[in-house]
């Protein structure tokens, strides 16, 4: 703090200070002129209510004394007048950087024990899922929601269906966590034109048994077949070696409805899981997989 903002400060302390000080002292000995009935002379509701004078009670006197005097013991043990430290050198930085490094030696502890476990173990620790939950909340939940149900607008997907892009073993999860995926739908637009894209969405939307256009479905076979299996299998099941969602099972990463699918398969789609190696760490990183795990593989609530 500069010479001039200190300077500023003491000013301002010692003027407030100064001011109320006064006015404490000050009001119990002035003297108010007032009427042989008691009052000042002040009347409201045409003379029903008179203002008296009494003198404060002993107990408000003696409460507000001893708030000055906290006051200035503060001052004086305490950082508060300008760039003086206080007798006790209490900082802020101080008691913050006391709190982090006992947060870490406890945070070391837990760490240690759950190196000891595999991701699908730690899912059964009430610890390890605590934390990675929170740890959900602060770095996840922006995309895939604070309950991770997941944002189609993003294309990202829902962590709490057991459906998995890429697998939902313990290993898998960590790798997505720490290094990040790229999934890429490629555009067909221009090679299959707008009545084979038509074709073909009602195609995919028949393998999971939604409401489609079972012609124009029966038209697109040998387009699924000849293109769309290499990736999705020929059973549209997917691939999770390369992230190809699987079409059967009515789950959608955008949406499932047919002027969705159709925009997907003309323009293609291109979703980026970013790596979180360098912020989390892997210690931190297996307690969101942990989290993550537990959270997919929950009972669901009565009446879902």
């Amino acid at each position: 703090m500069s010479i001039y903002w200190s300077a500023w400060i003491m000013f301002l302390v010692v003027l407030n200070l100064g001011i109320t000080l006064f006015l404490f002292l000050w009001g119990t000995r002035v003297r108010i002129p007032t009427l042989p009935d008691g009052t000042t002379g002040h009347v409201w509701a045409h003379g029903v209510l008179r203002e008296g004078v009494r003198k404060l009670p002993r107990w408000w006197f003696l409460l507000s004394a001893g708030m000055f005097a906290v006051g200035i013991t503060y001052l004086v043990l305490y950082p508060g007048f300008g760039r003086y430290k206080g007798m006790l050198g209490w900082t802020a930085h101080g008691e913050l950087a006391r709190d982090v490094a006992t947060n870490q030696a406890q945070l070391a502890e837990l760490m240690q024990r759950f190196r000891l476990y595999s991701v699908e173990q730690l899912a059964d620790d009430p610890d390890a899922v605590q934390l990675g939950g929170r740890l959900f909340q602060d770095n996840c939940a922006a995309c895939h929601g604070r309950e991770a149900h997941g944002n189609p607008l993003l294309g990202a997907p829902d962590l709490s269906d057991a459906d998995w892009l890429y697998g939902g073993d313990g290993k898998t999860i960590l790798a997505s966590i720490l290094d990040g995926r790229r999934g890429t739908m490629p555009p067909f637009g221009e090679a299959f034109g707008e009545a084979g894209v038509a074709n073909l969405a009602n195609y995919v939307l028949s393998l999971s048994g939604a409401p489609h256009d079972a012609a124009k479905a029966e038209a697109a076979k040998p387009i699924f077949a000849t293109v769309c299996a290499a990736c999705h299998g020929a059973d549209g099941k997917g691939n999770q070696a390369i992230g190809a969602p699987n079409l059967t099972d009515r789950v959608w990463l955008y949406g499932g409805d047919l002027a969705t699918v159709e925009e997907t398969i003309r323009h293609g789609r291109g979703g980026q899981m970013p790596a979180w190696r360098a912020r989390l760490g892997e210690d931190e990183a297996r307690t969101v997989a942990a989290w993550v795990y537990a959270n997919a593989h929950r009972a669901p609530a009565a009446g879902r």
